[in-house]
């Protein structure tokens, strides 16, 4: 399983159920990566989509302790019944938010990261890989800089996945 995040200088991820700077690129990157596969996300996160609508060319699942229906979404209670339902994809996804990463991170072996160099006040993080001696930086994918703030875009891989 691998996950995707975008991540602030201080490696916050969002205010408030959203992110408090968006860029682009890093949209477009997501979608492209993403595309074709299945994604897990909260329901706060979902909750943050456009028109709370499932993500087009994905499987949409919800990992949730709720017990509404989400339109679009396959519900999951836990992180072992999400585990089970990756188990069925060829390529998934945790999207987020802050409580499914820090469930859902000892089961991904990858991680892309897009790290925004800029430092708004976020209420949720997403732990910090730099200073994690489980993973290591295999790759940076793209850099640029978008309405002057700064970005990369970077592969990390679990030790010994």
């Amino acid at each position: 399983m691998e996950l995707i995040v975008a991540v602030y200088d201080d490696w916050g991820i969002g205010k408030d159920g959203t992110q408090p700077v968006a860029l682009s690129a890093d949209r477009k990157f997501f979608r492209a990566t993403t595309r074709g596969a299945m994604v897990i996300a909260g329901r706060r996160t979902i909750d943050d989509f456009p028109g709370r609508q499932p993500l087009p060319g994905r499987v949409n699942v919800a990992l949730t302790r709720q017990e509404t229906e989400i339109p679009g979404f396959t519900l999951c209670h836990s992180p072992a019944q999400a585990l089970a339902l990756a188990k069925t994809a060829q390529r998934c996804f945790v999207i987020g938010g802050g409580s499914v990463y820090k469930q859902m991170l000892p089961y991904c072996d990858a991680a892309y990261v897009t790290k925004v160099h800029i430092a708004p006040k976020s209420d949720t993080f997403f732990p910090n890989l730099d200073e994690d001696g489980d993973w290591y930086l295999e790759e940076t994918l793209q850099s640029g800089e978008e309405n002057g703030i700064a970005y990369e875009m970077y592969l990390y891989k679990r030790r010994n996945a």
